[in-house]
Protein backbone atom coordinates (compact mmCIF):
# COMPACT_ATOMS: atom_id res chain seq x y z
CA UNK A 1 0.00 0.00 0.00
CA UNK A 2 1.73 3.39 -1.24
CA UNK A 3 2.31 5.83 2.31
CA UNK A 4 -0.29 8.55 2.67
CA UNK A 5 1.12 11.80 1.64
CA UNK A 6 2.43 14.13 4.38
CA UNK A 7 0.29 17.74 4.58
CA UNK A 8 2.68 20.94 4.50
CA UNK A 9 2.59 23.38 7.70
CA UNK A 10 3.80 26.32 6.57
CA UNK A 11 2.13 28.77 4.10
CA UNK A 12 2.89 28.14 0.81
CA UNK A 13 2.64 29.13 -2.91
CA UNK A 14 0.78 26.56 -4.72
CA UNK A 15 0.09 27.25 -7.94
CA UNK A 16 -0.25 30.75 -7.87
CA UNK A 17 -2.75 30.99 -4.74
CA UNK A 18 -0.97 31.26 -0.66
CA UNK A 19 -2.23 28.72 1.28
CA UNK A 20 -2.52 29.23 4.81
CA UNK A 21 -1.69 26.35 7.42
CA UNK A 22 -4.25 24.87 9.18
CA UNK A 23 -5.40 26.77 12.37
CA UNK A 24 -4.54 24.29 15.25
CA UNK A 25 -6.88 21.08 15.57
CA UNK A 26 -9.09 21.18 18.93
CA UNK A 27 -8.61 17.97 20.90
CA UNK A 28 -11.53 17.17 23.16
CA UNK A 29 -10.44 16.89 26.81
CA UNK A 30 -12.75 14.11 26.98
CA UNK A 31 -11.19 11.94 24.55
CA UNK A 32 -9.56 8.73 25.33
CA UNK A 33 -7.47 8.29 22.99
CA UNK A 34 -6.40 11.26 20.40
CA UNK A 35 -4.85 11.40 17.72
CA UNK A 36 -1.48 13.09 17.55
CA UNK A 37 -1.49 14.50 14.10
CA UNK A 38 2.57 14.51 14.32
CA UNK A 39 2.69 13.20 10.77
CA UNK A 40 0.85 16.38 9.71
CA UNK A 41 2.54 18.94 11.58
CA UNK A 42 -0.01 20.40 12.44
CA UNK A 43 0.10 22.11 16.08
CA UNK A 44 -2.67 20.44 18.22
CA UNK A 45 -4.56 22.08 22.00
CA UNK A 46 -6.32 19.94 24.22
CA UNK A 47 -10.28 21.96 25.14
CA UNK A 48 -13.41 20.46 26.00
CA UNK A 49 -15.72 20.29 22.80
CA UNK A 50 -19.34 20.62 22.86
CA UNK A 51 -20.02 18.55 19.99
CA UNK A 52 -17.38 15.66 18.33
CA UNK A 53 -13.82 14.97 19.34
CA UNK A 54 -11.80 17.41 16.92
CA UNK A 55 -12.11 20.57 15.40
CA UNK A 56 -10.40 23.91 14.41
CA UNK A 57 -9.31 26.52 17.06
CA UNK A 58 -11.46 29.34 16.76
CA UNK A 59 -13.92 27.25 14.93
CA UNK A 60 -15.62 24.92 17.16
CA UNK A 61 -19.22 25.84 16.88
CA UNK A 62 -18.83 25.12 13.01
CA UNK A 63 -16.80 22.41 12.12
CA UNK A 64 -15.94 19.06 13.76
CA UNK A 65 -15.31 15.34 13.57
CA UNK A 66 -16.11 12.13 15.73
CA UNK A 67 -14.08 9.56 15.83
CA UNK A 68 -15.35 6.06 16.83
CA UNK A 69 -13.35 2.38 17.17
CA UNK A 70 -15.51 -0.45 16.12
CA UNK A 71 -16.58 -1.31 19.42
CA UNK A 72 -17.12 2.40 20.82
CA UNK A 73 -19.61 2.43 17.40
CA UNK A 74 -20.97 -0.52 18.70
CA UNK A 75 -21.95 0.79 22.22
CA UNK A 76 -23.04 3.66 20.83
CA UNK A 77 -25.84 1.82 18.42
CA UNK A 78 -26.79 -0.06 22.55
CA UNK A 79 -26.46 0.82 25.71
CA UNK A 80 -25.37 4.67 24.73
CA UNK A 81 -27.77 4.63 22.05
CA UNK A 82 -29.53 7.85 23.64
CA UNK A 83 -26.51 9.94 24.61
CA UNK A 84 -25.19 9.56 20.84
CA UNK A 85 -28.23 10.52 19.20
CA UNK A 86 -28.25 14.19 21.14
CA UNK A 87 -24.70 14.27 19.58
CA UNK A 88 -26.14 14.41 16.32
CA UNK A 89 -29.10 16.26 17.08
CA UNK A 90 -26.26 18.49 18.23
CA UNK A 91 -24.09 18.34 14.64
CA UNK A 92 -27.10 19.01 13.11
CA UNK A 93 -26.16 22.93 14.14
CA UNK A 94 -22.46 22.67 12.37
CA UNK A 95 -21.70 23.04 9.32
CA UNK A 96 -19.81 20.16 8.73
CA UNK A 97 -19.55 17.39 11.16
CA UNK A 98 -18.48 13.36 10.32
CA UNK A 99 -18.66 10.18 12.19
CA UNK A 100 -15.23 8.53 11.30
CA UNK A 101 -14.99 4.84 12.35
CA UNK A 102 -11.22 3.05 12.60
CA UNK A 103 -13.39 0.15 11.17
CA UNK A 104 -14.39 -1.13 7.44
CA UNK A 105 -17.99 -2.18 6.93
CA UNK A 106 -16.77 -5.78 6.41
CA UNK A 107 -15.42 -5.74 10.34
CA UNK A 108 -19.17 -5.06 11.13
CA UNK A 109 -20.15 -7.59 9.13
CA UNK A 110 -18.15 -9.93 10.26
CA UNK A 111 -19.02 -9.26 13.78
CA UNK A 112 -15.26 -8.37 15.09
CA UNK A 113 -16.65 -6.36 18.12
CA UNK A 114 -17.38 -7.55 21.60
CA UNK A 115 -21.16 -6.88 21.87
CA UNK A 116 -24.24 -9.45 20.60
CA UNK A 117 -26.06 -7.00 18.54
CA UNK A 118 -26.26 -8.50 14.75
CA UNK A 119 -23.94 -7.39 12.45
CA UNK A 120 -27.32 -6.19 10.11
CA UNK A 121 -29.08 -4.57 12.94
CA UNK A 122 -25.62 -2.30 13.71
CA UNK A 123 -25.38 -1.43 9.78
CA UNK A 124 -29.08 -0.33 9.79
CA UNK A 125 -28.40 1.61 13.05
CA UNK A 126 -25.41 3.24 11.00
CA UNK A 127 -27.67 3.92 8.35
CA UNK A 128 -30.76 5.09 9.96
CA UNK A 129 -29.35 7.73 11.66
CA UNK A 130 -27.02 8.88 8.18
CA UNK A 131 -30.62 9.28 6.80
CA UNK A 132 -32.31 10.51 9.48
CA UNK A 133 -29.54 13.24 10.74
CA UNK A 134 -27.75 13.97 7.78
CA UNK A 135 -24.43 12.59 8.64
CA UNK A 136 -21.99 10.75 7.16
CA UNK A 137 -20.00 7.41 8.58
CA UNK A 138 -16.64 7.61 7.00
CA UNK A 139 -15.45 3.71 6.89
CA UNK A 140 -11.54 4.28 7.66
CA UNK A 141 -10.65 0.58 8.10
CA UNK A 142 -7.95 1.53 10.85
CA UNK A 143 -6.91 4.16 13.08
CA UNK A 144 -4.34 4.98 10.86
CA UNK A 145 -6.40 5.80 8.43
CA UNK A 146 -8.91 7.08 10.86
CA UNK A 147 -6.42 10.02 11.54
CA UNK A 148 -5.68 10.79 7.71
CA UNK A 149 -9.33 11.07 7.42
CA UNK A 150 -10.31 13.11 10.09
CA UNK A 151 -7.35 15.78 9.40
CA UNK A 152 -8.12 15.84 5.89
CA UNK A 153 -11.66 16.62 6.78
CA UNK A 154 -10.78 19.26 8.99
CA UNK A 155 -8.14 20.53 6.74
CA UNK A 156 -10.41 20.44 3.48
CA UNK A 157 -13.27 22.17 5.44
CA UNK A 158 -10.80 25.40 6.65
CA UNK A 159 -9.94 25.38 2.42
CA UNK A 160 -12.96 25.13 1.51
CA UNK A 161 -14.24 27.38 3.79
CA UNK A 162 -11.45 30.33 3.09
CA UNK A 163 -11.86 30.16 -0.53
CA UNK A 164 -15.34 30.61 -1.11
CA UNK A 165 -16.77 27.20 -2.38
CA UNK A 166 -20.23 27.04 -2.51
CA UNK A 167 -22.22 25.97 0.53
CA UNK A 168 -19.54 26.42 3.62
CA UNK A 169 -19.92 29.05 5.72
CA UNK A 170 -17.75 29.70 8.50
Amino acid sequence: MPEIAHCPRPASLVGHHLVESLPPIVVDSREQRPYDFTRFNAQVVRAGLKTGDYSLMGLETVVAVERKALDDLVGCLTVGRDRFERELVRAKDLACFAVVVEASMEDVARHRYKSRMAPDAAIQSVLAFQVRYGVPFVWADCRNRGEYVTHSILQKYWRESRYGKPGLAP
